[in-house]
């Protein structure tokens, strides 16, 4: 298995089978048997939903390869997501209030949710088969930083992430903000399976 092949593969284990291969989705194990409604549900005070999980991985995915890696338009802003979505938000929702959390739990749609991200899985895959290696050592400088800004990545509360962007190599968005930033919100989303009552991995 070579480098590529091997990041296509973490990657595809984040998203539904329909983005990579089947024998790989940690997410459909997740969701599996997981209602609309539990999806919505916070079940702890101050925990978030699944909704709110999966919408966070997902813009921090558009927004880390469309707009820090290869500098193009987001997912988001091609096919009318923010409309299909049903929220106003487009930022990643990092520091949302406790009200807030609640609220976009609730009024997000469900469906478009998990049609947005595959769509963003799928993109991803796309761009990884063919992203040059030299890429990944450039430098995420404060030019780029603002085009996110701009992009609207960071949300009111949010300023944290770009101080942990700034300065790094892309590689980290890769890594990090791609993988290893969504693995720990799936092993969060299969906490909160637990506390739904259902089975964990």
């Amino acid at each position: 298995m070579d480098l590529h092949e091997l990041i296509l593969t973490q990657h595809a284990r984040l998203h539904a089978a329909e983005v990579g291969r089947p024998d790989l989705s940690i997410q459909d194990y997740v969701l599996s048997d997981v209602t609309e409604a539990q999806m919505r549900l916070r079940p702890l005070p101050g925990s978030n939903s699944l909704a709110w999980l999966f919408w966070h991985m997902t813009r921090a995915e558009d927004l880390g390869v469309n707009v820090i890696l290869t500098q193009s338009t987001q997912i988001f802003d091609v096919g009318d997501w923010g409309a299909r979505l049903g929220v106003s938000l487009r930022d990643i929702a990092t520091g949302m209030t406790d009200l807030e959390v609640g609220d976009f739990s609730q009024r997000i749609d469900i469906g478009a949710l998990l049609a947005y991200r595959a769509a963003v899985g799928r993109h991803t895959q796309a761009i990884l088969r063919d992203l040059r290696p030299e890429v990944l050592d450039e430098v995420i400088d404060a030019d780029l930083i603002q085009q996110a800004r701009a992009a609207g990545a960071f949300g009111p509360h949010g300023e944290v992430v770009p101080q942990r962007w700034t300065g790094k190599r892309k590689a980290f968005t890769l890594t990090h903000t791609v993988l290893g930033h969504a693995f720990l919100h799936l092993g969060q989303a299969d906490i909160l399976r637990g506390l739904l009552g259902l089975p964990t991995i």
